[in-house]
């Protein structure tokens, strides 16, 4: 099993900037993906950004040039850097791992979830 611990999320002013970060521990084998989704109230969860083990990355568009996601490999951690927020971007912000298991297979793994306010 893969434990995912989030932190950085919290309360900020729209425009202000927040970073998440979100630590992979546990029975880690070779960890492939690693991303960021976001579940509004009442909304499904949605795909924030995501970046590969290589370092290719992938942006919703409605975030595209205000967050930045990264990896330290080393670490088996993800970082979510959000600039300029707006009060639509208030979700709670999950950590999601994809790890690559002996079988040959993936297991898919997921945060706790971390709680982004941010206010007008």
């Amino acid at each position: 099993q893969v434990q995912l611990v989030e932190s950085g999320g919290g309360l900020v002013q729209a425009g202000g900037s927040l970073r998440l970060s979100c630590a992979a521990s546990g029975s880690i084998f070779s960890i492939k993906s690693m991303a960021w989704y976001h579940q509004a109230p009442g909304k499904q969860r949605e795909l924030v950004a995501a970046i590969t083990s290589s370092g290719i990355t992938n942006y919703a568009e409605s975030v595209q040039g205000r967050c930045t996601i990264s990896r330290d490999n080393a670490k088996n951690t993800v970082y979510l850097q959000m600039n300029s927020l707006k009060p639509e971007d208030t979700a709670v912000y999950y950590c999601y791992v994809q790890d690559r298991n002996m079988n040959g297979g993936v297991s898919n793994y997921w945060g706790q979830g971390t709680q982004v306010t941010v206010s007008s």
